[in-house]
């Protein structure tokens, strides 16, 4: 189960990110969003701020519905969201490890090219050895 605290230290590992004032979270990178706190709309009053939920960058609508439609337990939407290329997380559905892709993939399809180098690959296997050798 992930949370708030999770979405900030996930974030804030990445390169070139800024987290901006906000009574939740809000993370982005070259000034653009790509994680924050889900702000509910509520008749008459403010809106709420809901750290339990993570509004996530998806990229395009084709990712968006194959992440409500696959895993409808931890992802859902609203109208307001209708057209834009965003899903909310319910944090508590999901792992720290799933969330730190999801947050990693919305990284990289916000952060311009000459800046996603930054990111270390992550190395397959055995840092000194052990691992699979190249077939020649």
């Amino acid at each position: 189960m992930a949370d708030a605290d999770d979405v900030r230290h996930l974030a804030l590992a990445l390169p070139h990110v800024v987290e901006i004032d906000s009574a939740g979270f809000d993370f982005r990178v070259a000034n653009k969003g790509f994680v924050w706190s889900y702000p509910e709309p509520r008749p008459g009053k403010p809106r709420l701020i809901r750290t339990d939920i993570a509004v996530l960058y998806v990229g395009d609508e084709a990712e968006k519905q194959a992440l409500l439609l696959g895993e409808p337990e931890r992802f859902f939407t609203t109208p307001a969201y209708d057209g834009s290329p965003l899903v909310m997380l319910r944090l508590a559905e999901v792992t720290v490890e799933r969330l730190s892709e999801l947050v990693t993939d919305a990284w990289r399809m916000r952060a311009p090219d000459e800046i996603t180098g930054d990111l270390d690959p992550v190395a397959p296997g055995p840092p000194h050895g052990g691992g699979a050798q190249p077939v020649e």
